[in-house]
């Protein structure tokens, strides 16, 4: 694409150089540059990718987009304001804005998202509309399935995986929105059809401080719809269940289309008469003058509100709801969100990702539905991150569960008995042990698991790493409880 037409999505404060240019790719990371290379200079929390713009001039970059002069030797240099937003900008105009040509729905909140978005994706499948999916379990383009490095990709990617997805003949996309990504523009530029608010609890205070500044970073979602040039008609499907979603529904009011959904009387998708059984969960839905009976094969009351967000979204984007409704029933299991491990023993053991205190309630109080005769629990909490949350999570342990195992997480660069230090604060009982050692922990429950129990394995959930200081090693929660359980004698 010429130079000159990628620079009319963007507002430079100063350009030197050649504007006579071929720009054959984009590039925020220098290791990426090739011959002819843009190269956008991002400032990080630790690095400033201002400090390898010689490197990206070594390796070929023609033009380099920097919020401060450069000397770019035989290279064209463009000086504007923020390179973060100029990045987002660039990137629609070189993939050539693929959101228009997509049905998007956007799923933003706490907890939810990676569910809500696997059943809008599916229920928009079963309807014959081919749906990408960009979250934080994986990405999905038409066949090809792809590890998702982030919830929300950088703005130059997600560009191009949308753009990945309409040349494989996708006619929709749902995408995970995480806070972070709103913050520093990822999604700029996108136009949606539908945005989702799930629920907001606490979470991410190590990078917004407060809850204000929190929800203040998911509303932008919201607030942005009303400025769409394309997408006039796009939808916000708000929680008012949570009294967050509340809030956002005063904020952005009903100027434009709204669905609520909630178990309230004021609720447009109001869900009631749920009933729980062991893989599968029912329940009615009321919506648009008519009753229907739901069936999913997923677990808990935060389940009917993912499946209901979803048939919202879907509803929005052009499916019927009475069909929508119907494939539910053939939804797949979303890995790590209550994910069943098989065991064949008289114990059940389920997998989850919930690793903030809400996420885990709804978890343990979801399975003491399912009346266990005992409640084990082994969880952790992340290093270098929000550390408001830790004695919460035990807490949650220490008042629903019959025992609990405190065990590592990703400690990252913290020390694992430190961060299990700070979660034991939250305990009032003696009901707990500490095993720092995941795998250790998680063989431990096991072998403490008696006919009719239940062990859950909380925090990791989908993911297969474990991250510490130094190094990072490969560790799924789901195999390890496997192992275990072939390595624990058969009961007669």
């Amino acid at each position: 694409m010429s130079l000159k037409k990628l620079l009319a999505a963007v507002q430079p404060r100063k350009i030197t150089g050649s504007l006579d240019r071929a720009v054959e790719s984009i590039a925020y990371d220098s290791r990426r540059v090739q011959r002819n290379s843009m190269f956008v200079a991002l400032r990080g929390e630790k690095v400033d990718g201002h400090n390898f713009v010689g490197p990206a001039l070594e390796k070929g970059a023609s033009v380099i987009v920097v919020e401060r002069e450069e000397v770019c030797p035989r290279a064209t240099c463009i000086i504007v304001e923020n390179t973060r937003t100029a990045l987002a900008d660039l990137a629609v105009a070189f993939y050539e804005n693929p959101a228009r040509k997509l049905k998007l729905a956007g799923v933003t909140g706490t907890n939810g998202k990676t569910t809500t978005t696997f059943l809008i994706k599916h229920i928009c499948e079963k309807a014959g509309l081919r749906c990408g999916l960009l979250g934080t379990v994986r990405y999905e383009i038409g066949e090809r399935i792809l590890p998702a490095v982030r919830t929300t990709p950088e703005s130059l990617d997600v560009q191009d995986l949308l753009a990945q997805m309409r040349n494989a003949g996708c006619k929709a996309a749902a995408l995970e929105v995480s806070s972070h990504a709103l913050v520093q523009e990822r999604v700029r530029g996108i136009e949606w059809d539908v945005a989702v608010f799930t629920n907001l609890t606490q979470d991410h205070l190590d990078f917004h401080g407060t809850m204000d500044a929190y929800f203040e970073a998911k509303a932008t979602l919201f607030t942005g719809l009303a400025a769409q040039k394309f997408k006039t008609k796009a939808a916000a499907v708000i929680n008012i269940d949570d009294r967050y979603g509340e809030r956002l529904l005063e904020r952005i009011g009903r100027e434009r289309p709204v669905i609520t959904y909630g178990s309230g009387v004021r609720a447009d998708f109001r869900m009631s008469s749920y009933r729980p059984e062991f893989g599968l969960t029912s329940f009615q839905l009321d919506a648009r003058g008519k009753t229907y009976l739901v069936r999913a094969p997923l677990i808990g009351r935060f389940n009917v509100a993912n499946a209901t967000a979803a048939l919202a979204a879907a509803s929005s984007l052009g499916v019927g709801l009475r069909e929508a409704i119907a494939s539910l029933a053939q939804s797949p299991q979303v890995p790590g969100r209550l994910e069943a491990v098989p065991a064949r023993r008289q114990f059940q053991v389920f997998v989850d990702y919930a690793h903030t205190p809400d996420a885990l309630l709804n978890v343990v109080k979801t399975l003491r539905e399912l009346e266990p005769r005992r409640l084990i629990v082994v969880f952790g909490c992340g290093g270098d991150r929000d550390r408001q949350k830790r004695p919460l999570m035990a807490r949650v342990c220490d008042q629903f569960a019959d025992f609990s195992i405190i065990t590592s997480d990703n400690p990252r660069k913290e020390d694992p008995d430190a961060i299990i230090a700070e979660a034991e604060k939250g305990f009032r009982s003696d009901h707990y042990e500490k095993i720092p050692d995941r795998a250790q922990a998680i063989s431990r429950a096991i072998s403490l698991a008696e006919p009719r129990d239940i062990v859950l394995i909380a925090g990791k959930g989908h993911e297969t790493y474990q991250e510490f200081a130094d190094h990072t090693v490969p560790f799924d929660d789901v195999q390890v409880a496997r192992r275990a359980i072939e390595n624990r004698p058969m009961e007669f």
